[in-house]
Order: structure tokens, then C-alpha cells, then sequence
């Protein structure tokens, strides 16, 4: 008897921490689903960082003055924006899937109207296209991930979408540098085509299946998922009951969103995107190389490399550290560490306007802007999407995901445009600016950011709403 209640003992508790999780065995479904949906991540890296390297090669080509490459690089950002803009709705209506199908035929109509320009304006509405095909890809990708993984490997599964940005754009600068800029052009619609063959054989996101009423498909899915030996049935009831509450509210629209139970939740996810795209990342990735040449390097194609080489471990480390550290304490030292890398950079354009020693200056800006690159890679890259992908309920995620994305490309936008016009103000002062909101990141985070390690979606939902009321 006592060799039995022993046994019980040690069973009952093995039963309990595998219900409704993963086995080993069968992860390898969420894996391959994960590596399908971020070929979309691969291909946002490589529209942002196309516009660097090909800057000299489009100029001297076309025959474009700076104000219109500057117009042809910031409208990438223009059609995020309406991407984003369409982008909940687009998810929610046709599903997780086929949104990323749709975002795909854009790039690649996008991308082969830039290899065929022969004047500006192919060119400009070419770049739009991609533009709108990532502003959805941003939302669709991290949401998709969040909604198909094990609460246990969530932020390390959704940090993996930064990473592949990352080595999109890394790949981008180090193509751009031997490549022409129309082969470049070609080689971004790669991504698109492998995800859309891909796309074929993943399953949909099973919370998606539910919130639509597809039953049977649901529990199909999330079967296929977690494995077909798999104990679901606790998992599949919380996720079943969280949806059936949500299916009683009406039907949310953008107003819905300053209800006082969203608010911390709204805070927080624009917050982290106005603070994320206000701290100058994507002036430093669409404009790298002109920022090495004005702080003294012959070219900025070294520069450039050591971006790319840095950007790749930084993040990978960010991924392996999602799920051990938590979310706070990252994005604080990521935080932090951009708030340096742009003080050091303004401190090299403020020494090369007193004429102090040219290597002097090249050090410093190199150093901050590595300083800058790596620290956004670990935290302030990924994880504001990795949040953003948890903190709002299924009602309220499309209109919510549209919000949040449409802030952040509407910020991109903002700075990438304004970018060189700020430097011929002051060099020194723009970077300054820069490092002044990242430090207020810092402060934010401590603040107002939940952790959200470890926890289901239903929870940490659940605990957003409660927090204002």
C-alpha cells in the first residue's frame, strides 16, 4: 500500500506538469510553424535595410537628388502604415495564415516593380507595396507565434521573430555591399515565395480557430501542435472559456480601446512602440552608412559590417535569455545600452565640430552605434512585439495589433524622414535627443511594463484589465 500511495505521489505530479503542455516529441510542429511564419520576419529585415546600401547605386542610377531618396526610403514606412492600419482586421477576418499570404504577393509585387524601374515613380510605388506587405507582416508574425507556442517557450519562440529581422537587414548591408541594387531587389522576394509554399502545410492559430467558432478545426489544430499523445484538454477548455467571455462583449471598435480595463494595456503598447521608434533605430539602420561617412570613415561599408556582425549574436542572446531573465529586466539593460550607444555617437559629432583628433571621432561613433546596435538586438528590438503579441484579448487584438503597429510605423516614418534634416541642424544635438528617450525607456519599463514570463495569455490578460479598475 505504502510502495503504491509512493507511486501515486511521484506519477500525479509528472500528470499535472505535462497536461495541456508539449511533449519533447512533438514540438517539432510548433518549431517548423514558427520557422514558416518568420521567413515574413526575414523579409521585414531586408526591406528596412535595403535602402543603405543601395543609396549611392539608386541616386547615381536614376539620377535622384537627396530629398527624393529621402522620399523613397520613408515610404517604405508610408505603406507599413496602411498595412498596419488594416492589418488586425485582415488577421481576424481571413485568419492568421492567410494574412501572411496576402503580405507576401505585396512584397513580391513590390520588389519586381523595383527591379524594373526606369524612373521614380515605379520605384516609389514599388517600395510601397513592400511597404504595406511588412506594415501587416509586423502585426500577423508575433501575434501568430505568441497564439501557437507553449506558455513556457513563448518570448524565446516570438523573440525568434527579431532575430530573423535581424539577419534580414545584416544580410541586406553585406549583399549591398557586392551586389547591385536591383539583384538586391530580387533576392527580397525569396523570403516571400519560401514562406508562401511554406504556409501550405502549418496550421492555423488555434485561439483564432476558436474565437471564429471553427470547434472542431480548434481542437485539430492545437492537437497537431502539442502533439497527438498530447494531454489538451485543460489547455483547450482554458482557451474555449476565456473565448466563449469574450463572444458575449460587442463587437470592439477603435473607441472600445480607451475603455478603462484596456488602459494600462493601450499604455503600454504604444508607450513601448513611441519609445522604441522615438529612440532613433530606424534612422540608424536605413541611413548607417551615410552616418559612418559624416562621423569621418572613408565609406561606410565597415562600418556596415561590423553592424551586421554584432546584430545577429545580440539577438540570439536576447532569445536564449526571453524565457530565463524575463521581459523587464531585458528591455531596462537594452534600454539602457542604446541610451549610451547614442551618447557616444552625439559626443563624436560634438568632439569633430571643435576639430579634435578624426580618430578620435571614428572610435566613438563606431563604438556607439555597435554599443547601439547590440543593445537594441537584445531587448528594445523584439520584445515591445513580444508584448504586444500578449497583453490584449482576442476581442479587442485586432483593433488593438492595428493601433500599435500603425504607431510604430507612423513614428518610423516620422524619424526616417526627418532624419537628415535634423543632422544638418545639429549632428551632435539629433543624437543627443536620441539618447534622452531612451534613457525615459529605462523609467517607463520600470514603471508601467507587467512581466509576462511564464504566464498564459488568458492570464495575463486577465490581470491587465483588472490592474485600472
Amino acid at each position: 500500500m505504502e510502495a503504491t500511495e509512493e507511486g501515486e505521489m511521484v506519477v500525479k505530479p509528472l500528470m499535472q506538469r505535462e497536461r495541456g503542455s508539449s511533449s519533447p516529441s512533438s514540438l517539432w510542429m510548433v518549431v517548423a510553424s514558427t520557422a514558416i511564419a518568420v521567413f515574413g520576419s526575414f523579409e521585414f529585415g531586408i526591406s528596412v535595410g535595403y535602402s543603405s546600401p543601395s543609396q549611392s547605386g539608386i541616386m547615381h542610377d536614376l539620377n535622384l537628388s537627396l530629398p527624393q531618396y529621402s522620399l523613397f526610403g520613408s515610404i517604405l514606412t508610408i505603406g507599413a502604415m496602411i498595412g498596419a492600419i488594416l492589418s488586425g482586421r485582415i488577421a481576424d477576418l481571413i485568419g492568421r495564415r492567410c494574412a501572411m499570404a496576402v503580405s507576401d504577393i505585396l512584397c513580391i509585387i513590390g520588389w519586381v516593380s523595383i527591379f524594373l524601374t526606369k524612373d521614380i515613380m515605379w520605384l516609389d510605388l514599388g517600395r510601397l507595396s513592400v511597404g504595406c506587405g511588412i506594415g501587416l507582416l509586423s502585426y500577423v508574425v508575433p501575434v501568430y507565434i505568441a497564439e501557437i507556442t507553449p506558455k513556457n517557450l513563448r518570448g524565446g519562440f516570438a523573440a525568434v521573430n527579431q532575430l530573423m529581422i535581424c539577419c534580414g537587414g545584416s544580410l541586406a548591408y553585406l549583399l549591398g555591399t557586392v551586389l547591385t541594387w536591383r539583384i538586391l531587389a530580387i533576392i527580397g522576394t525569396f523570403p516571400c515565395f519560401l514562406q508562401l509554399l511554406g504556409l501550405i502545410f502549418i496550421p492555423e492559430s488555434p485561439r483564432w480557430l476558436a474565437m471564429v467558432g471553427k470547434d472542431h478545426e480548434f481542437e485539430a489544430g492545437l492537437k497537431r501542435l502539442r502533439g497527438e499523445h498530447s494531454d489538451v484538454s485543460q489547455e483547450a477548455e482554458e482557451i474555449m472559456e476565456f473565448t466563449v467571455n469574450l463572444q458575449k462583449l460587442p463587437q470592439s471598435g477603435m473607441l472600445d480601446l480607451f475603455q478603462k480595463k484596456y488602459l494600462h494595456a493601450i499604455i503600454v503598447g504604444v508607450g513601448l512602440m513611441v519609445l522604441q521608434q522615438f529612440g532613433g533605430v530606424n534612422a540608424i539602420c536605413f541611413y548607417a552608412s551615410e552616418i559612418f561617412v559624416s562621423a569621418g570613415f572613408s565609406s561606410g561599408d565597415t562600418g556596415m559590417i561590423a553592424m551586421a556582425a554584432v546584430q545577429i549574436p545580440m539577438t540570439t542572446l536576447g532569445v536564449l535569455l526571453m524565457d530565463r531573465s524575463g521581459r523587464r529586466p531585458l528591455l531596462m539593460i537594452s534600454a539602457a545600452g542604446t541610451c549610451i550607444g547614442c551618447f557616444l555617437v552625439g559626443i563624436s559629432f560634438m568632439l569633430k565640430g571643435h576639430e579634435f583628433s578624426k580618430e578620435l571621432n571614428t572610435v566613438l561613433a563606431l563604438a556607439g552605434i555597435l554599443t547601439y546596435t547590440g543593445s537594441f538586438s537584445l531587448g528594445m528590438g523584439g520584445i515591445p512585439w513580444v508584448i504586444m503579441s500578449e497583453i490584449f484579448p482576442l476581442n479587442m487584438k485586432g483593433t488593438a495589433g492595428s493601433l500599435v503597429t500603425l504607431v510604430s510605423w507612423v513614428g518610423s516614418w516620422i524619424i526616417s524622414y526627418t532624419f537628415n534634416f535634423l543632422m544638418m541642424w545639429s549632428s551632435a544635438g539629433t543624437f543627443f535627443i536620441f539618447a534622452s528617450i531612451c534613457g525615459l525607456t529605462v523609467l517607463f519599463v520600470e514603471r508601467l511594463v507587467p512581466e509576462t514570463k511564464g504566464r498564459t495569455l488568458e492570464e495575463i490578460q486577465a490581470s491587465m484589465s483588472l490592474i485600472l479598475q
